[in-house]
C-alpha cells in the first residue's frame, strides 16, 4: 500500500475537485492507487447525481458563446442563486455554450454526448460538477443560430435572459437593438401571420364572450371583437410593438426605415416554465450543511 502523503491527496483534489477529507477517504479505500481513486470518486459522484436529480433546478445561467456567424445560447440550471457564482458551475456552463457553437449538436442528446476540452463528455462532466457543487445541474436547451448573408447579434441581461436576433438587412448595432427590445418586451413571434391559429381563435372566443355582456348588436360585437383582436396581435408580435428604445414608433416601422426585417430570434429567460420550490433561505442552507 502506498502511501496516503499530502502530495498524493493534493494531486487527487487537483485532478477532481472533489475536498480534502474525501480524497483521503478515497485514497485510503483504495490502498494509495490514485487512478483507482479517481473511478471511485466518479462513481460515487454518479451516485450522488442521480440522487438529487429530481430535485427542482430553477436558478443558473444563461450563457452565450459567438465566433463568426454563429452564436449559441444556452441555459444551465442549479437549484440555488448562492452556485451561480461558484467558479466550477460558471466554467461548466460557458464551456456549455462553448460546445453548443462548436459542435452544432442536432439536439440536446447530441449535446450531452458531445465531448468538451478534457475528452468527456457534457453529460459526465455535468454530474461531475453535481458531485463537486452538491446542488442538482441540469443543461435545460441551448439554441445555435449561424447565418451566411444575415447579420447576427445578441443581447445579455446579466445572466438571466439571453436573445439572438438574426436579420436580413440592417447592420450589427439595429440587431443588437432589436434583441434588447426582445429580452424587454417578451414577444412570442415576429408577425401577426406568425401566431398560432388556435391561439388567435382561443382570444377571440374570450373577446366575443365578454362584447357579448354589452348588449350591442352582433354586427358591432363583430367589430369590437376585430378590434381587440387586432390590438392583441400588436401586443405580441415583435413588428407591432412600440420600440423599446422609442415607444413613438413600432419596431415594425424601425426595420423599415431601415430597410431591414428579422429573419428569427431566440428568448431565453432563466427558469421559465420551471416551477419553482418555496424554500426558505435558512433551510436551504441546512440543506447544503447536511449535503441532503
Amino acid at each position: 500500500m502506498a502511501e496516503i502523503t499530502a502530495a498524493l491527496v493534493k494531486e487527487l483534489r487537483e485532478r477532481t475537485g472533489a475536498g480534502m477529507m474525501e480524497c483521503k477517504r478515497a485514497l485510503q479505500e483504495t490502498t494509495g492507487d490514485i487512478d483507482a481513486a479517481v473511478e471511485l470518486m466518479r462513481k460515487a459522484g454518479q451516485a450522488k447525481a442521480d440522487k438529487k436529480a429530481s430535485r427542482v433546478a430553477a436558478e443558473g445561467l444563461i450563457v452565450i458563446a459567438e465566433a463568426g456567424q454563429a452564436i449559441a445560447v444556452a441555459e444551465v440550471n442549479c437549484e440555488t442563486d448562492f452556485v451561480t457564482k461558484n467558479d466550477d458551475f460558471r466554467a461548466f456552463a460557458s464551456a456549455v455554450a462553448e460546445v453548443a457553437l462548436a459542435a452544432a449538436p442536432a439536439d440536446m442528446d447530441a449535446l450531452l454526448e458531445t465531448s468538451m476540452a478534457d475528452g468527456r463528455s457534457v453529460e459526465q462532466n455535468r454530474r461531475d460538477c453535481i458531485a463537486k457543487i452538491g446542488e442538482n445541474i441540469n443543461v435545460r436547451r441551448f439554441a445555435r443560430l449561424a447565418s451566411e448573408k444575415g447579420v447576427l447579434n445578441y443581447y445579455l441581461h446579466g445572466t438571466r435572459i439571453g436573445v439572438v436576433v438574426e436579420l436580413e438587412g440592417g447592420d450589427a448595432d439595429l440587431a443588437r437593438d432589436i434583441a434588447m427590445h426582445v429580452a424587454a418586451s417578451r414577444p412570442l413571434c415576429v408577425s401577426a401571420a406568425d401566431v398560432p391559429a388556435d391561439l388567435i381563435a382561443k382570444e377571440k372566443d374570450i373577446y366575443a364572450a365578454q362584447a357579448a355582456t354589452s348588449g350591442k348588436p352582433a354586427n358591432i360585437i363583430e367589430k369590437m371583437v376585430e378590434g381587440r383582436v387586432r390590438k392583441y396581435l400588436e401586443e405580441v408580435t415583435l413588428l407591432g410593438q412600440p420600440f423599446v428604445k422609442d415607444p413613438e414608433q413600432s419596431v415594425g416601422n424601425l426595420l423599415k426605415a431601415h430597410k431591414a426585417a428579422v429573419l428569427r430570434f431566440v428568448r431565453f429567460e432563466l427558469g421559465e416554465g420551471i416551477e419553482k420550490k418555496a424554500d426558505n433561505f435558512a433551510a436551504e442552507v441546512m440543506a447544503q450543511v447536511q449535503g441532503n
